[in-house]
């Protein structure tokens, strides 16, 4: 199986797909007639000396000073020399491949003018496995990903550090053991590498997917904790979403309810009249994240899609535009919105978790959920642990993307701060995906106290997963590995794929 680049739109599981497991790209033959195309354009303009941005004159604030034509070639490696000015860690290695992805895309659109070769060779790092090391910090998501995007296209030429079959070495080595040949840039070839927003809006692809994930499982422990706490169901009555409105509150509370289905523990009595907020609003504080949602995977499958770059060449009209198609901010405001609202996913996730844990508002559960209470503490601290994240979110989720800080000799005096954005949302998909596994575990405890009656039918499937990872917890043991191991099995997918089997997609 590969992904098709260049006759129809990709989605964000396509970029999934590529990133996370490996499968290959490959460039259509229009994509390839378009390249060449616009590439020939290119030439053309450049042997009738026309001024373009950033082939024969410099960039930024340097843009008004004119390059020899002898010198284009030696411009456009300095240019990526000069940009690769990234601090800290290699970035994830699902990220690089992520953006290469995105990158790619974008240059098949046949308006970038780089050389077919420059295509072919990102392809072929992708799906031989060179993976450039390239530092996680350093963009400002305006001009694109420069420097992290630099770092990458460096390995092209032979210089710098990829990693390849596990193991960190020279670009020349890895391109050697890959077999792929290294590149020379010719006039453009550089800045058609680095000039888009590519590092946000591939990654970003990948937090929408763990997004869209999280809210699902948030769902699953929902219902184990609205059947285990005896709610009243008519909060997830649909009449009551429908008469309001809002599409996500009707999906949440359907989701809900068929995850419920045939429960027999919500046959008991002795339900409230209403429950507490954190139980009765959770249909509509997840359906807002599922609105934000749904505008955020919009635009960034606009973004993954699009062309942005600068300059802009129109083969066929004969012309080239300058303009800010680099600019992250589309993209920004709604990777912040997305992480505000998984914030909030973990905030009412804890306050489900404490009405577990805690007797005066359980509906009869022990406390803490231990047979013991006294002699045991049980799962007291989970609920510590939950807020120690749900307070850490909050701290993340302080928007980034309006944290403009001007660049460039103030010729690039506004930028989206958009990788900023990328690496906060990054820790919060991480803590969330922990909230929701340790109110899983908590839900399943719960689900042992109240047998012989039986839960729902997608409830139960969440159950049985998670009792193949963490036992019951029957004395007091240390419950970090308990945590930690399911909180990799909810990221990994296995609860929600056995409660989609049990009850259908949650769509």
């Amino acid at each position: 199986m590969s992904v098709q680049i260049g006759d129809s739109k990709i989605s964000i599981y396509d970029v999934r797909k590529v990133a996370r497991h490996n499968e290959e790209i490959e460039l259509t033959p229009a994509a390839v007639d378009r390249i060449n195309h616009c590439r020939k354009f290119v030439d053309k303009k450049v042997a009738e000396q026309e001024v373009m941005y950033g082939i024969n004159t410099g960039i930024g604030d340097l843009a008004k000073m004119a390059l020899p034509a002898e010198k284009l070639e030696v411009f456009q490696k300095l240019l990526v020399f000069s940009h690769a000015a990234g601090y800290g860690d290699p970035m994830a290695i699902e990220f690089v491949r992520a953006a290469w992805t995105s990158r790619i895309n974008v240059l098949s659109k046949g308006h970038s003018g780089c050389n077919l070769r420059v295509v072919e060779t990102m392809m072929n790092m992708l799906n031989k496995g060179v993976i450039p090391v390239s530092c996680e910090k350093g963009s400002v998501g305006a001009c694109g990903d420069l420097s992290p995007l630099s770092q990458m296209s460096l390995v092209m030429i032979g210089v710098g550090e990829a990693f390849y079959q596990g193991q960190r070495m020279s670009a020349e080595d890895a391109m050697k053991k890959a077999g792929i040949s290294i590149i020379k840039f010719e006039a453009r070839d550089g800045l058609a590498t680095i000039n888009g927003s590519n590092v946000i809006s591939g990654a970003g692809s990948l937090m929408m997917c763990d997004a869209i994930d999280i809210v699902k499982n948030s769902e699953i422990a929902a219902a184990m904790t609205l059947e285990a706490l005896n709610t009243n169901p008519q909060a997830l009555d649909e009449r009551i979403h429908k008469i309001r409105g809002f599409a996500g509150a009707v999906r949440s509370a359907q989701h809900i309810r068929e995850i419920m289905k045939d429960s027999e523990i919500m046959k008991r009595t002795g339900k409230n009249v209403q429950d507490a907020y954190a139980l009765r609003s959770t249909p509509q504080v997840v359906g807002a994240v599922w609105d934000c949602l749904d505008f955020a995977r919009k635009q960034f499958e606009i973004e993954i899609n699009g062309v942005g770059d600068n300059p802009i060449f129109f083969p066929d009209e004969g012309i080239v535009l300058t303009g800010a198609n680099f600019q992250g901010t589309p993209i920004s405001y709604p990777l912040d919105f997305v992480g505000s609202g998984l914030a909030m996913v973990t905030v009412i996730s804890e306050r489900r978790l404490n009405r577990l844990l805690n007797k005066a508002l359980s509906m009869g559960l022990p406390a803490y959920l231990t047979k013991g209470a006294g002699m045991m503490s049980g799962m007291m601290l989970m609920q510590y642990t939950a807020g120690a994240l749900v307070c850490e979110n909050r701290i993340l989720s302080a928007p980034a993307s309006i944290g403009s800080i001007p660049a460039a000799a103030d010729q690039e005096d506004f930028v989206s701060m958009g990788m900023t954005t990328l690496l906060k949302t990054r820790d919060i998909i991480k803590n969330a995906f922990a909230g929701m596994a340790m109110e899983m575990i908590a839900g399943a405890q719960a689900f042992d106290f109240l047998k012989p009656l039986k839960p729902g039918k997608g409830s139960l499937a969440a159950y049985e997963v998670i009792r193949k990872h963490v036992p019951y917890l029957d004395d007091d043991r240390p419950l970090h590995n308990d945590i930690n191991a399911m909180a990799a099995v909810v990221r990994s997918g296995e609860v929600l794929a056995a409660v989609e089997s049990a009850v259908g997609e949650l769509k």
